[in-house]
């Protein structure tokens, strides 16, 4: 059955870094496009981050842009999304979610598998 195990989430100071983990398994790992989205308290949940299997596409929300890096080892069935300069609103409980085709890279419908979520929690 697929899985997905996010992990890395937890508290740090504003301008500090963290590297959340997304392992996967059942699946044919480098076939498909992963996503990284977010929920902060009271807020719907955001795309953020994607990565293509095909050509490498990258694809990041404005709000994250040249702070954010996602990168992908097919090896270790993992992906993993670089958190630098870290703010307050980037607060929330963070998921990895995959599909097989993705049209719309942000578009959380389209995902079929989700991760449990881990939370980043980001304040002094």
């Amino acid at each position: 059955q697929v899985q997905l195990v996010e992990s890395g989430g937890g508290l740090v100071q504003p301008g500090g870094s963290l590297r959340l983990s997304c392992t996967a398994s059942g699946f044919t790992f480098d076939s498909y496009t992963i996503g990284w989205f977010r929920q902060a308290p009271g807020k719907e949940r955001e795309g953020i981050s994607c990565i293509s299997p095909s050509d490498g596409s990258l694809y990041y929300a404005h709000s994250v842009k040249d702070r954010f890096t996602i990168s992908r080892d097919n090896a270790k069935n993992t992906v993993y999304l670089q958190m630098n300069s870290l703010k307050p609103e980037d607060t929330g409980v963070y998921y990895c979610a995959t599909a097989p085709v993705v049209r719309y890279p942000f578009n959380e419908y389209e995902y079929k598998y989700w991760g449990q979520g881990t939370q980043v929690t980001v304040s002094s």
